[in-house]
């Protein structure tokens, strides 16, 4: 297992951006809410963050979003940097926005667009140096931003037919935690299925299920823990006895036994390599 010096905080979607009418939502949001914690690891508000809106099919709208936020929570040095193309990830201006990032802020969309346009590309080698190398940079991403992290990343799948072996559909991603198969709003889309599967064909690998406005701050490459109003579940494949995904047939319902399941909420710790979870003691606060 690779140790990184640098953080990612991958996020289930739909997290809270401050946008709520009541003053007691905004300072929930400056003091609580997951972007909050964002910019409290890359650095504080004075941290250059680069918001990547590439994944979505409103690039625009969504870049103004996470302004408006950052900016609410005190933000003073954030820019969005649209790559449209492999072209876009060459450009000496958007190699320079990253190389002088504190933080890098991948939106939701769709995941596979992420991999298309800066997969291989220089930004990408640079995200993986220094994430790699420097301590304090931060990566993160909501939705597919979050699951296009993983080397193994789930590009498609309906949930109703994912544990018929052939309905989720895998692509490389751009490989920031190779341990990790991540699927985003998980409760509110009923994703159980389609993280089974994911796991069923890399079983080696554990499988994050991040609901909605929740996420997981990960350091050193490995440790793990929970932040927003949500839950994570974890499923680890490394206990199983009984896993027919690669004797069926296409289109056939499967089988897994002895798969461990478990349900982590705000505050709570999880160990990659070790697949051990620390649980916050109950009287702790919200963090």
């Amino acid at each position: 297992m690779q140790k990184f010096k640098g953080t990612l905080i991958p996020i289930g979607g739909n997290e809270d951006k401050g946008m709520g009418s009541d003053e007691k939502h905004t300072l929930e949001f400056i003091d609580e809410g997951i972007l909050y914690h964002v910019v409290k690891e890359a650095g504080g508000v004075n941290a250059n963050i680069v918001v990547i809106p590439t994944a979505s099919s409103i690039p625009v709208e969504v870049g103004e979003n996470y302004m408006t936020a950052f900016t609410t929570l005190g933000c003073k040095n954030v820019t969005v940097l649209n790559i449209k193309s492999k072209e876009d990830s060459e450009k000496e201006e958007s190699i320079q926005l990253i190389n002088d990032s504190d933080c890098i802020m991948f939106s939701g969309g769709d995941q596979s667009k992420i991999k298309n346009k800066i997969g291989g590309t220089t930004i990408h080698n640079i995200l993986l140096d220094r994430f790699k190398n420097e301590e304090g940079f931060v990566i993160a991403g909501t939705s597919a931003g979050a699951m296009a992290m993983t080397d193994e990343m789930i590009a498609g799948g309906s949930p109703k037919d994912a544990f018929v072996k052939g309905a989720v559909t895998m692509y490389k991603g751009l490989g920031l935690i190779p341990e990790l198969i991540i699927d985003t709003h998980f409760i509110q889309r009923g994703r159980f299925g389609r993280v089974s599967q994911a796991v069923s064909k890399f079983p080696n690998l554990v499988g994050f299920g991040l609901a909605e406005d929740t996420g997981m701050i990960i350091k050193n490459g490995n440790d793990c823990t929970v932040i927003g109003s949500g839950m994570v579940i974890v499923f680890d494949g490394s206990a199983l006895t009984h896993n027919n995904e690669k004797v069926l047939e296409e289109g056939t319902p499967m089988t897994m036994v002895n798969l461990i399941v478990n349900i982590l909420t705000n505050g709570d710790l999880y160990d990659i390599k070790n697949r051990r979870v620390s649980v916050l003691p109950i009287e702790a606060p919200f963090i």
